[in-house]
């Protein structure tokens, strides 16, 4: 709402004409006085506009039914005052919901607007509570939306019925006889009472750890709710070792010729039964009849080729 003065023009204005668009108020109380004071139609009146709007799109018929019931929304929202929500807000929802009524209400079904109106009303203010009450959705089916709204109003009525009793209230959880009792009346499963209690008895935590009042980075629960190995990088790169692992390698030493394969294979990927690894520089010098150092070079000149088709096969 905006942030202005209600002028003494604007108020003069609006008592002179009722059906004035209302002049930018400065505070919600401003607002709620305001719309109070809007007329409210008759039967007639609210048929004639009624019949505009749906027959020639009658823009200013539609603005009076809607004024005339802004009151409506204010006298609901005040039901969801106990939400920790902003009023302002609620009211604000409150109109969108008496907005989309106006404009799909039908004068020939012989019900009046008010009646209509309730249902687009309250709709629009659950859905907005839903939405903001928490980050975390606590109710996302229709089963669970009606069960979040009437479990709070069902656990006011019972702190209600206990009294002076402060244990009771203390404990602010409800006994069994409590969950057979709203699980009957609101025909559900006594398990889907418990859970939605349950949703609600919690709170947010931030994932990220936030600094302490000495400044220190607090523990948060992004610290150990990661999951490294199944991070989209680190698994293309683990799939990657993988191919370069098995295709790449045998690739790459298709390249070498017959005595440099060999050689590769027993100092690098030869592997005995007792783990001690392929042939010594020395026995395969011994075999092929040349120094130790011919075959780390016959060995380095391989590693070569083979890093070449590595990289041709990446």
């Amino acid at each position: 709402m905006t942030a202005v003065t209600l002028t003494s023009t604007g108020a003069s204005q609006l008592a002179a004409n009722p059906w004035a668009v209302l002049p930018p108020l400065g505070n919600l109380d401003a607002y709620i006085s305001a719309v109070n004071r809007l007329p409210m139609l008759t039967l007639e009146q609210e048929q004639e506009f009624s019949k505009k709007l749906k027959e020639n799109n009658d823009l200013e018929a539609a603005g009076k039914l809607i004024l005339s019931h802004l009151r409506l929304v204010v006298s609901i929202s005040r039901q969801y005052a106990g939400y920790g929500l902003a009023h302002a807000d609620l009211i604000q929802e409150g109109n969108v919901g008496l907005m989309k009524a106006v404009k799909r209400f039908d004068p020939d079904h012989g019900v009046r607007l008010v009646s209509y109106a309730i249902h687009w009303i309250k709709a629009e203010i659950h859905e907005y509570i839903i939405k903001n009450w928490r980050m975390v959705k606590l109710a996302t089916t229709k089963a669970q939306r009606k069960l979040f709204f009437n479990l709070r109003s069902k656990k006011q009525g019972f702190r209600a019925d206990v009294g002076d009793d402060h244990e009771a209230i203390s404990r602010n959880t409800l006994s069994e006889a409590q969950i057979d009792s709203i699980a009957k009346d609101l025909n559900v499963k006594r398990e889907e009472v418990i859970e939605m209690e349950a949703r609600m008895a919690g709170s947010d935590v931030l994932l990220d750890p936030t600094a302490n009042e000495d400044g220190e980075e607090a523990f948060g629960p992004i610290s150990y709710l990661s999951d490294v190995h199944h991070e989209p990088t680190a698994m293309i790169e683990a799939h990657q070792r993988d191919i370069m692992s098995t295709d790449g390698i045998t690739q790459a030493l298709a390249v070498l010729d017959e005595r440099s394969r060999r050689i590769v294979e027993e100092r690098w990927l030869k592997v005995n039964d007792d783990n001690s690894g392929g042939m010594t520089l020395h026995e395969l010098a011994d075999e092929y009849g040349v120094s130790a150092e011919r075959i780390r070079q016959i060995e380095v000149a391989a590693m070569k080729k083979m890093k070449q088709a590595l990289l041709q096969f990446a």
